[in-house]
Order: C-alpha cells, then structure tokens, then sequence
C-alpha cells in the first residue's frame, strides 16, 4: 500500500485544505506546510468553533491518514492518555501460572508486564507504526489539562516517544503528524510552544465566512447566506460572554434552511437565537430591538458593499 504524499508547497496545501471543503487563508496554509516539511507540531489557538481542530481532520481524510485524538481535561492522567495495564487479564496469569506450578517469579513478572497485557491509550496509538504512513495526531484543548500533564508532553512532542517504566522507552520509527489546539483559557508553557510551530486560528473575515457557509451548507439561499453572515459579523463586535464561532454561523444558517427561511427576519431571529448563542444573558442582550437593530445594519453595509 502505497503512502499518500505530503502537499510539496503552499499552494498545494492550500488546494489540500480547501479541496477538503476547509477555507483557509495563505498564512494557515503556509505554517501547516512548514508544519509537515520540518516535522514540527503545530500549535493551533483561538477562540472555540474557529475551526482549529477541523484542520487535524482535514488531514486525516486527504492524507488517508489515521486520525488519533486525544481530548484534554482537567485530571487527565498517563493511564488515560498513554497507556495502563490490564490487570484482570495480569491476575488470570498470574493464577494460572500459579495453579500450574510455575515459580520463576522474574520470568512471570516480565510475561505479565510485557506488550501483550498492555492498554495503548492515545500517545502510544499515535507513536505505531501505520501502513498509510504516521497517523494525525491531535491533541485537543491541551488548555483544559492540567499543568503536569503538559509537562509530560515533552517527552512525546521533544523526542517522539514515552517511557514505561515496566517495559521501557517506546520511540516512534516516524513521528505522528501532531496538531495541539487550545481555546486560550490559561497560558501554555513556553517551553511546549518552543518544540512547535504557532498560528493564531482568528474569526473570519465576512468574505471567507460567506464561503465557508456556501461551502458547508448545501441548499442555502443565497440573499440568506449573505445575511446570515453579516448578522453574525456585527454580532461579534457586541460585550457578550461567548461570541459566536464559524460552527455556530453554520449551524445557525443549516437551521434557517431546514425552516426553509430565503432572508432573516426579526421573528426569525428571536426564534432561533438558541442555536448561534449559547448563554441565557447573551441571548437576553441580543433578543428584541438590539436584534432588528444589527440586522439593519447588517443589510445596510451589505448594500453598500453592492
């Protein structure tokens, strides 16, 4: 099986990406090409629904790649991350061994504690081998983990291998195509973003948005798609507690042609503000006459962009 070839330039990672139905930008296109020529993670930050883990998946489809994710939160430990032993099936042959007279202990502590009693978490999954070539690797909202599980990252993301104490140092014969995403709800160290290359995923510009949302959602009116987001741009300039990302304008425009709507309308909005915000105060700020009024001013700057 033959591996499916990493894009040789910036163009040809940007055709990947939006060949994918992703709508990237030249500067996203150029670090994840440098990302994938030098090796080097690629450290992806932003606001939540911008799109930064939809680019690890991107990945794994048009390089026929496996994709591993590893989705952080606060407690995560090495068990869950990187591995843990079986220890019911470890009990079963210690009994066996013991109901069949075997008592080299040395030889059945190294048979209990070898691969094959072993439970491959994330991190080791992403450190084998594959026929399709190193898998995509993502490690999603590293910022929910806890600082000490970001310092043993380094390991992985330094040298490309973990050690077991029971069995030894595991080391990648190619290392993964690693992305790690975080929503910027704390600081990551410098010495993780160090071993990385850095892109600030940032909301679209209206332009792009519009593309994406004529790309992602099949059968939407055009005069709505334009409105919609124009809507969602003048929204994000408003004091609310949880701006609306490019996964909320297109749920928000899905669900506007599911109700078979051609253009926005204050009723409209009212009623499905619960799918593009997400908090009771946001949509209570929004709801109502400061809704008409955006849409006004939405239609008014599309107008004069005509």
């Amino acid at each position: 099986m033959s591996v499916r070839p990493l894009p040789q330039s910036i163009d040809e990672t940007l055709q990947l990406l939006n060949g994918a139905g992703y709508v990237a930008d030249r500067s996203l296109a150029t670090v994840l090409f440098l990302s994938l020529k030098m090796g080097r993670p690629l450290f992806l930050e932003g606001e939540a629904g911008v799109g930064k883990t939809e680019i690890a998946k991107v990945l794994s489809q048009t390089l026929d790649r496996r994709l591993i994710r590893l989705q952080c939160y606060e407690g995560l430990d090495v068990a869950s991350a990187v591995y843990e032993w079986n220890y019911t099936a470890q009990m079963i042959e210690i009994r066996l061994a013991e109901a069949a007279g075997d008592s080299d202990r040395r030889m059945l502590a190294e048979d209990v504690f070898s691969e094959r009693f072993l439970i491959k978490r994330p991190v080791l999954q992403a450190l084998e081998p594959d026929l399709n070539g190193p898998p995509i690797f993502l490690i999603d909202e590293l910022d929910r983990a806890d600082e000490a599980f970001e310092a043993f990252l380094l390991e992985v993301l330094s040298d490309n291998q973990v050690t077991i104490p029971e069995i030894g140092t595991i080391r990648a014969p190619e290392p993964p195509v690693v992305v790690v995403t975080t929503n910027r709800t704390r600081e990551i160290h410098d010495a993780l973003k160090r071993r990385c290359l850095y892109h600030w995923v940032d909301y679209p510009d209206a332009e792009r948005e519009l593309r994406i949302v004529n790309e992602r959602v099949p059968g939407v009116r055009e005069r709505l798609a334009r409105e919609v987001v124009g809507f969602v741009q003048r929204l994000r300039r408003e004091d609310l507690f949880k701006k609306p990302g490019v996964a909320e304008t297109l749920d928000w425009a899905s669900a506007l042609t599911e109700l078979d709507m051609v253009a926005l309308d204050p009723e409209a909005i009212s009623d499905t503000l619960g799918v593009l915000l997400k908090y009771q105060d946001d949509i209570g700020r929004i709801e109502g006459s400061r809704s008409k009024q955006l849409l006004d001013e939405a239609r008014a700057e599309l107008a004069a962009a005509e």
